[in-house]
């Protein structure tokens, strides 16, 4: 029982990360493009001031969960994607760079190359994250301990990348709608009209990577056949992806970022869903079939202690998450306010 409910929280971190860093991410992918001059891309990145770098707490929180409850998941996947999680760390420097230090100097050269610097990095970051999700889906190979066999070139397979283009279209996406939903004017129109194209986008290769995952993972559905009621997770993406064309052609730009959100969420869900118990399959030829919930797992007390000490520290991070939102609600400006 243990296993599973950190499983779940481990689901439930990764997907949190992935809705409210994601339209971070999907603001720094857009901006450049919807930001037509220099007021409308601070005006951007004023909307994701005050919250960027609370929402990357998620990640962090994924990670201790791994540390915490499945070690050898941690040192597996650490150790197999290392070059990987470096470029992410650097990544997620830069943009951080690129936000605070764009406005040091009043210089339009200066300005616009930490602007593409951090266009760069948001999109090259959703990529990596989505490929991570592809090569966790596909698989990895092993050797009889557990440990990660291959190169940095093996993860860059045509499914990860294939995940990657969704990650990136899907996460621009979400960041145009919650740029909707926080602007005012020409941007806020620009982010409305960028929302229709990029669900199609969305939808398309979600589709291309449903009909791909049944071939990398033939068993993909073996859980959802087990317990039906697993299905209400994808049915749950299909209604918020069906909601959103209308609520953003009716101007509900709160409504239609929830939606977008909805579907991020389904789809991890969906994803966990069918490799549960796995956390991560290995490739066939693999000496083993995978890491899960119990071979890759602390001692149960270990689990237990964990979890609780988890539990508090994350009410702490949710309660003032919330207050941040309610203190930062309603819509921004221009001009320098981060």
């Amino acid at each position: 029982m243990i296993n599973t409910l950190w499983f779940l929280v481990l689901t439930g971190m990764l997907a949190g990360y992935a809705v409210l860093d994601g339209f971070d991410l999907g603001v720094g992918i857009l901006h450049l493009v919807l930001g037509g001059d220099t007021k409308d891309r601070e005006t951007a990145i004023n909307a994701i001031g005050p919250v960027w770098s609370g929402n990357e707490v998620w990640l962090l929180a994924a990670g201790g969960s791994m540390v915490a409850a499945f070690p050898h998941l941690y040192a597996a996947a650490f150790s197999g994607f290392y070059l990987a999680l470096m470029i992410v760390l650097w990544l997620l420097i830069l943009r951080g760079v690129a936000i605070e230090l764009r406005h040091q100097v009043d210089n339009p050269l200066w300005r616009d190359g930490w602007d593409v610097t951090f266009c760069f990095a948001s999109a090259l970051l959703a990529v990596l994250f989505g490929a991570a999700v592809g090569n966790v889906l596909r698989g990895v190979p092993f050797d009889a301990e557990g440990n990660f066999q291959g190169s940095f070139a093996l993860i860059l397979n045509p499914f990860a990348l294939l995940c990657g283009v969704l990650s990136l279209v899907a996460l621009a996406l979400h960041g145009a709608a919650y740029l909707a939903m926080k602007t005012e004017g020409l941007l806020q129109r620009r982010a409305r009209r960028a929302i229709l194209p990029l669900w199609g986008g969305t939808i398309a290769l979600l589709a291309a990577v449903t009909a791909a995952s049944f071939v990398v993972q033939p068993d993909f559905t073996a859980n959802f056949a087990r317990w039906p009621l697993l299905a209400l997770i994808p049915i749950l993406g299909l209604t918020a992806a069906a909601a959103i064309p209308p609520f953003c052609r009716r101007g509900r730009d709160t409504a239609a970022f929830l939606a977008s959100g909805a579907l991020i969420v389904s789809v991890l869900g969906s994803a966990a869903a069918g490799l549960y118990p796995r956390l991560l399959p290995g490739l066939p030829g693999s000496a083993i079939p995978a890491l899960d919930i119990y071979n890759s797992a602390s001692s149960t007390r270990s689990m237990t202690i964990a979890l609780g000490v988890y539990l508090f520290g994350m009410t702490i991070v949710i309660v003032y998450l919330v207050n941040v939102y309610r203190v930062w609600r309603g819509k921004v400006s221009g001009g320098y306010h981060l």
